[in-house]
């Protein structure tokens, strides 16, 4: 049996690999360049996809935390705004005023302060108000006042003298305006005006109190050879006369002027009290010690009329001499002291007058 014999085919020649071109930038063609390009978009894919994942939780906290916070509530810009009294108070000194002098057969007087009819027995001009000061001001709800007026009164009776005594009355007024006509804001007409509610109401004087202890115990008299004396008697003689160089007596730094024009010619201390603890002392301390003073002068004017008035200083030492620190608005009282209640005089002559005790209570 022969054996056919197969012919051997000769191995396929190797074929040569295809090498990436990227001329200029330009893409390379090719199965092997796709293939590449293809691959590493598949990559960033993947890369793409797992970021996507792993951070989903972290999404959905930040979400949460989000939702969850309460959204800060903004800041408003509109201040409020207090409405001012001073307005009301003013048609309310001028209606209590026109109210007193008022009478039969003037009724029409009170007709730019109350609109509703008024009748009136007692005979114009029977009494008369000399003198008319709002002493309180309350807003009872918005653009509404009750005022309290201090009246200085003079009741004229025939065959007999005349009586002046200070009352109070109380008046209602509506306030139509902004805020700073005492009404309840601006209005789209600009309108300003008032009314009275109704007729004044008299009322009861507020309560007499006598003030609390003042903060100057120790008595310094009126001798000019005392160094703190001396320097306020020089000081109020250039401060209410003019003459002298008020900056001589004053602290470095400390600005005061004089009173202009000038009311009085002549100055001079009554008496002194101070907060020292020793009134027989008379050397200047040490610079820098503090003192406050209260004076009481006769000051004399042009006419030769005397006034007595008082005055609070504060002084400090300096290159062994008092100097005026401040022109203190008002004595200063002792830590812890009150006013207290006083009975009214009840006697029906002229209105009594207040006056600063003559020496401080100690």
């Amino acid at each position: 049996m022969k054996r056919e014999r197969r012919s051997k085919k000769p191995a396929p020649a190797p074929v040569a690999p295809v090498e990436e071109q990227d001329v200029d930038g330009q893409e390379a063609t090719g199965w092997t360049a796709s293939t590449a390009g293809l691959s590493g978009l598949a990559r960033l894919a993947r890369a793409g996809a797992w970021l996507l994942v792993t951070s989903g939780p972290l999404l959905g906290l930040l979400a949460l935390m989000t939702t969850a916070a309460p959204a800060e509530p903004r800041k408003s810009s509109t201040v409020a705004t207090a409405a001012s009294g001073t307005a009301p108070a003013g048609f309310a000194e001028l209606y209590v005023a026109a109210y007193l002098e008022a009478g039969q057969g003037t009724e029409s007087t009170l007709a730019p302060y109350y609109a509703s009819p008024v009748t009136l027995t007692n005979a114009p001009g029977a009494r008369t108000a000399t003198r008319t000061v709002a002493v309180a001001s309350n807003e009872l709800s918005s653009g509404y006042w009750a005022v309290t007026v201090a009246a200085q009164v003079t009741s004229h009776h025939a065959g007999r003298p005349d009586t002046t005594a200070v009352q109070y009355f109380r008046v209602g007024v509506q306030a139509v305006g902004p805020y700073w006509a005492g009404g309840a804001g601006a209005k789209a007409d600009g309108m300003v005006g008032y009314a009275a509610s109704s007729l004044p109401a008299q009322v009861a004087a507020p309560e007499m109190v006598a003030v609390g202890d003042l903060a100057y115990g120790t008595s310094r008299g009126n001798a000019l050879a005392d160094p703190v004396v001396d320097t306020a008697s020089s000081f109020l003689t250039a401060y209410l006369t003019g003459t002298g160089d008020l900056d001589r007596y004053s602290s470095p730094g400390t600005r005061l002027r004089s009173v202009s024009p000038a009311p009085y010619t002549a100055v001079k201390v009554t008496d002194s009290y101070d907060n020292s603890a020793n009134g027989g002392i008379q050397t200047v301390p040490s610079d820098g010690t503090a003192r406050r003073l209260l004076v009481n002068v006769a000051a004399t004017d042009a006419g030769g009329q005397t006034y007595p008035l008082t005055y609070a200083l504060d002084l400090r030492s300096r290159g062994g001499r008092w100097e005026v620190w401040a022109l203190t608005e008002a004595p200063a009282l002792k830590s812890g002291s009150s006013p207290t209640a006083v009975p009214r005089p009840t006697n029906s002559g002229p209105a009594a007058r207040s006056a600063a005790p003559s020496t401080p209570a100690r």
